[in-house]
């Protein structure tokens, strides 16, 4: 690949000339036009020679050649179908013979590496990359933590995340029990891996100037041989993440009700509630964000036990009942 020209603030003005854009909050349009930034995030992001790195949202692409300067092979995920047919194009005038794949899509609802593969070079050809192994990405603050969650989900082979968001949702995936916003996504990202404030972006690197400031997140697999690995990971095994998530969102639905007031309801009554707690090693008068993720397992190994048993129950019931019609259709037809 020959030489990388990052964008300057004077080519993101004319791609958005030509391109007839106007910057929609809708779609979190604040694009990076400043070289340095775009360094330090792909620094930060630890990204590897020929490493396959899945971008969502590249915009103008400026973080794309970013990337790629750092000899990521990259498949970018953008929505905006004026970006996405644009993109191939000025990569190709920036950095020509780049392995880049662009996919037009809502990132929301791209699922697998089977999807992924349906990205386009800028010649209109497809070309079948393994899993990617990173991602990065400038995320608007609105579909961040659904994407990051998303991300986690259905790519397993992603084992480091690195996002620019607003710093408020930064701080919020990377929470610690017992802040004011430590909440639902810092414990369902720490289902998957650690989480870390990994920088700070200056709102003047934007065009247009976005009204907050933004941060870098990285998150990192707990099993991930990377760089700020090595975390400590929950004893998730046995439990049903489904479930356990069904009872984060139930227990911070109501932030300032304590944990038996907040999973009255879910549990079937105040009763039921306080003995899940009690079973979990729980103080029923905590509150939702004083739990780590580990007292969050108990208490879904707690749920699962008591379904398990009223399974068992039910089922114990219904034989009985079985056994007894048996019988009172045999003592019947005796007296026939």
């Amino acid at each position: 690949m020959n030489e990388v020209n990052l964008l300057t603030p004077t080519n993101v003005r004319e791609i958005c000339s030509a391109l007839h854009i106007q910057p929609t909050k809708t779609l979190g349009q604040n694009f990076v036009h400043d070289a340095g930034t775009v360094r330090k995030i792909v620094s930060a992001a630890n990204v590897s020679e020929g490493e396959h790195v899945l971008e969502i949202g590249p915009g103008l692409g400026s973080l794309t050649l970013g990337l790629l300067e750092g000899g990521a092979r990259v498949t970018a995920i953008e929505i905006d179908p004026v970006l996405a047919t644009a993109l191939p194009a000025t990569v190709q005038g920036h950095a020509p013979g780049a392995p880049l794949r662009v996919l037009h899509s809502d990132a929301l609802k791209v699922r697998s590496i089977e999807r992924l593969n349906e990205a386009k070079f800028a010649d209109g050809s497809t070309e079948q990359w393994e899993a990617p192994t990173r991602l990065v990405a400038n995320l608007p603050y609105n579909i961040a933590v659904p994407l990051v969650l998303g991300v986690l989900e259905y790519f397993p082979t992603i084992t480091q995340l690195l996002v620019m968001v607003q710093t408020e949702v930064a701080q919020r995936l990377s929470a610690q029990p017992g802040s004011k916003i430590y909440g639902v996504p810092s414990v369902k990202v720490a289902w998957y891996g650690h989480a870390e404030l990994a920088g700070s972006i200056s709102r003047n690197v934007f065009w247009p100037v976005p009204n907050v400031d933004s941060s870098l997140v990285r998150i990192t697999r707990y099993d991930a041989d990377e760089p700020g690995g090595g975390a400590q990971a929950p004893d998730t095994a046995g439990v049903d993440r489904d479930l356990l998530f069904e009872i984060v969102d139930v227990a911070f639905a109501q932030r300032r009700k304590t944990l038996r007031s907040a999973l009255k309801k879910w549990a079937g009554g105040a009763e039921q509630a306080e003995t899940l707690l009690a079973q979990a090693d729980i103080d029923p008068q905590k509150r939702g964000e004083t739990l780590g993720i580990d007292q969050f397992l108990a208490l879904a190994r707690a749920a699962q036990s008591r379904a398990t048993a009223s399974g068992a129950a039910h089922s114990r019931a219904s034989e009985s009942g079985a056994a007894e019609s048996g019988a009172a259709a045999g003592v019947e037809g005796d007296a026939q």
